[in-house]
């Protein structure tokens, strides 16, 4: 039996808000909370494979994405009492940590 989060695969570069990709960490935290041993490309993968394809359904969460207020979006997003979760690689630098590093800040 072949599963589909095991087949293969295609790189896939998303674009999107740094907002939407904090929250995207929340809900792997949360999922971490739960048990699951996830990555954030299977979360999204999961996320993906369990949407609707029911063009109305699909056009109401994108009209919802497209009107949310970025504050309103920040906000309703608690993280408290998840787990750290550490990701593999090589941990993003912000401009602060870059600028001490160089000497610039």
């Amino acid at each position: 039996m072949d599963l589909v989060w095991k087949s293969a695969r295609r790189a896939t570069l998303v674009s999107w808000p740094t907002s939407v990709d904090d929250r995207l960490d929340i809900l792997v935290r949360a999922a971490t909370a739960a048990g699951e041993s996830v990555t954030r490309s299977q979360l999204l993968a999961a996320l993906v494979a369990e949407a609707s394809q029911e063009p109305d359904q699909l056009s109401s969460v994108i009209r919802r994405y497209r009107s949310t207020e970025s504050e309103q979006f920040i906000e309703s997003h608690s993280q408290a009492d998840l787990p750290v979760v550490r990701r593999p690689g090589r941990r993003r630098q912000t401009q602060i940590e870059s600028a001490d590093r160089h000497g610039t800040g």
